[in-house]
């Protein structure tokens, strides 16, 4: 009531200004909530999207990655360990073995992150080289055996489902992937080999090209 006795008391010319300020803020206020709404319907339409593609690994990539894995230890087990590192052990003589041969193998049966662990065959003057391939081989191969590194799958997922938009098949999608990978992740580590020549340089270290699998 006061507010509209004091309303009352405003010129004519003023009164016209107030009103429209007054609507003014109204509107502001209007939209304002208008944003927060959506922005609340986005934040929860997001989780529900991902609960909706959890739902949808569930009855497809899921059980494949946990039945490779299943079948990854059991060759693991059937083979023996032993064996995989005499292997790992005879892949540090040279560059082709090094960085295509150990690290595919290796992320293939131990999947990432174990595939680094073979690293330690390896001299300490070869080991950056490896593991940047290794790491490599987590991505290039996870299209085609998802079970190397299940947690960054989305990685792939992502280009495959534009490429299912399409109307394309994913898995020569993955198999290029695959095949890229197997040159580039090559010639990434023995790449690294030169650049931890120019370190050594830089830093006056000089890295063991000897095995020495206490260290």
């Amino acid at each position: 009531m006061r507010a509209a006795v004091k309303l009352k008391k405003i010129p004519s010319p003023l009164m016209k200004v107030v009103k429209k300020v007054i609507i003014s803020s109204k509107m502001k206020g209007e939209k304002n909530m208008e944003y927060i709404v959506k922005f609340a319907e986005g934040f929860i339409h997001l989780f529900k999207t991902g609960a909706n593609t959890f739902i949808d690994w569930m009855g497809s990539i899921v059980p494949l990655v946990l039945m490779l894995l299943i079948a990854m230890n059991t060759i693991i087990q059937l083979i023996g360990e032993e064996k995989i590192n005499k292997v790992a052990q005879k892949s540090s003589n040279n560059p082709f073995m090094r960085y295509l041969v150990l690290p595919f193998l290796g992320s293939f049966m131990l999947a990432n992150p174990m595939v680094h662990s073979l690293g330690r065959f390896l001299p300490e003057k070869y080991k950056p080289s490896y593991f940047a391939s290794a790491a490599q081989f987590a991505h290039t191969s996870n299209g085609i055996f998802p079970h190397i590194n299940p947690a960054e799958l989305f990685i792939f997922l992502g280009i495959a489902n534009g490429i299912e938009k399409l109307g394309l098949p994913t898995t020569d999608l993955a198999v290029r992937y695959l095949l890229v990978g197997l040159l580039m992740n090559f010639i990434g580590g023995w790449v690294t080999d030169f650049t931890t020549s120019f370190v050594e340089k830089q830093q006056k270290v000089k890295l063991s090209k000897e095995v020495n699998l206490e260290s």
